[in-house]
């Protein structure tokens, strides 16, 4: 079982959560590769696909929706797990929901679950036009990324990929 762990991610925090994924999965004993989902033309040759995005403006980023659409057959022959990182909020960070149209793109490639994990917000990474929107709405800096809840969920999916053992 080999599995692939990608993500799109425009300030590091994403990939860091699909880091941890990978690292979690490689500790539950699962073979797997993370790569950035920039510059991946395809899912050939994993067993399984676990695929996040970055939430900004409350919508997975554009390339992570048209990899999904581009690879719709290819991902739909292989289990598949979806992520969203943030959005952060206030006063409490953790988001709340989905991500705007997230349910059906995870119906799309049949999808066996998704989760929203808190995110990072740096403005000092942010352009001006981002500072301004995260200022509107009041987003608080911070890491709000929750280590033990990323890596339980990674574990999660390891267990139902491992084979089960039948007792002899």
């Amino acid at each position: 079982m080999r599995v692939l762990v990608t993500a799109a991610s425009r300030h590091g925090a994403t990939a860091e959560i699909a880091a941890m994924i990978g690292q979690a999965l490689t500790d539950a004993g699962v073979e797997n590769e993370v790569k950035p989902l920039a510059g991946l033309d395809a899912v050939a040759g994993y067993n399984g696909v676990v695929l996040g995005s970055g939430v900004y403006m409350g919508r997975w980023m554009p390339e992570a929706t048209e990899f999904v659409e581009r690879h719709t057959v290819e991902l739909r022959a292989r289990p598949v797990w979806l992520f969203s990182s943030g959005p952060v909020g206030s006063p409490d960070p953790k988001p709340e929901g989905d991500p705007t149209g997230i349910v059906e793109l995870a119906a799309s490639i049949k999808a066996r679950g998704h989760r929203t994990f808190a995110g990072r917000l740096d403005r000092g990474r942010l352009g001006i036009g981002e500072r301004l929107v995260v200022g509107a709405v009041r987003a608080p800096d911070g890491d709000f990324r929750d280590a033990q809840e990323i890596t339980g969920w990674a574990r999660e999916i390891a267990a139902q990929l491992m084979p089960v053992s039948i007792a002899s």
